[in-house]
């Protein structure tokens, strides 16, 4: 299906439904398809990130999946206060770029509308730029500054794996790309090879610790985390941030897809999903179903031995890993702000 078609589609998602909610303000599309061009394919392993936007108090339902009309949507519900001027959007790493293009499907007021004008006219401008990559900057170094917090180890684990691979997303805020989540480090390696500085790529994996790991031993690790992804799908009952990304919905994404990866020779890059996905599940078994933490949890920490993850100091150290590395990844990101 065309990206066209899938916009048409969540946009009739919005009439029928979205729009009926209380306090609707307007309807727009995020994410990665946001920035792929309308007559581009929409692959079978993405989804369409839809971003609802609110005015008033009300309580905003969570962030879930949903398929309408044959495409799988995600929705997410934004308060208006979060997108009031354009100097709020600018500055956001991830909201930018839902307003860098034309991306409103529904605007009752206006406001969407004129405020994505407002964006596209200063997306590029460098004061910005710098600003984006400082957002994202003080996101991920707050994940690692949280990896020593009294907390369960797989908590730990989301923070510390969220935090190492936050450096990926500097250099395509700075080269005005799409700061995408799952595939981060596939778009890091592709746009830091196309520039010349694959040595700064290979420096970003290292701290994850899958820079060797073969081909073989991550399709094994993939293998095994399906059987634990479906069961924890079967198992949630909790209300958690993550709980769509864990659902039948989204499979297709985070087993299929880091799948796809691999067969594109994109072994080491599928890594980071895997390590995200096998936490959450870990999190769902210790809070819903804690029989099944003893089952699954060789294979997770396989996974973590092989990524020289086995204490708390391991992570630290690995966290300073990262900041000692920040002079070098600023070089690259001025660098790059600076280009044509």
């Amino acid at each position: 299906m065309r990206v066209s078609e899938a916009k048409r589609i969540a946009r009739d998602w919005v009439l029928h439904e979205g729009s009926r909610l209380p306090g609707f303000a307007g309807a727009y599309v995020a994410g990665s398809v946001s920035w792929l061009a309308d007559d581009a394919e929409l692959a079978p392993t993405s989804d369409l990130d839809l971003n609802l936007v609110f005015d008033g108090d009300a309580e905003l339902p969570v962030r879930h999946k949903l398929v309408w009309r044959s495409v799988l949507l995600e929705v997410t519900y934004l308060p208006l206060d979060l997108v009031r001027s354009p100097e709020q959007v600018l500055g956001h790493a991830a909201l930018t770029g839902g307003f860098r293009v034309p991306s409103v499907l529904l605007d009752p007021t206006g406001h969407l509308t004129t405020l994505q004008a407002a964006v596209t006219r200063s997306f590029a401008d460098p004061g910005w730029v710098r600003r984006r990559c400082e957002d994202a900057q003080a996101r991920f170094l707050a994940y690692l500054d949280g990896v020593s917090q009294p907390r369960p180890p797989h908590e730990q684990i989301i923070g510390w794996v969220f935090g190492t691979s936050g450096p990926t997303l500097l250099p395509l805020i700075a080269a005005l790309r799409n700061p995408t989540v799952r595939r981060r480090y596939a778009a890091a390696r592709e746009l830091l090879e196309e520039r010349g500085h694959p040595d700064l790529y290979e420096q970003l994996l290292a701290p994850l610790g899958c820079s060797t790991m073969s081909r073989t031993r991550v399709e094994h690790h993939l293998d095994t985390l399906a059987k634990v992804f479906d069961a924890a799908t079967a198992a949630i009952r909790s209300p958690f941030p993550f709980a769509t990304d864990l659902s039948a919905l989204a499979r297709p994404l985070a087993i299929d897809g880091s799948r796809e990866l691999i067969e594109r020779g994109l072994h080491r890059e599928a890594v980071f999903w895997l390590v995200v996905t096998h936490a959450r599940c870990r999190t769902v078994f210790a809070a819903d179903a804690p029989a099944l933490q003893e089952r699954f949890a060789s294979g997770y920490l396989a996974l973590l031995a092989d990524l020289g993850i086995k204490t708390l100091a391991d992570m630290q150290q690995r966290a300073e890993q990262v900041r000692a590395l920040l002079p070098l990844i600023w070089t690259v990101v001025e660098e790059l702000i600076a280009a044509p």
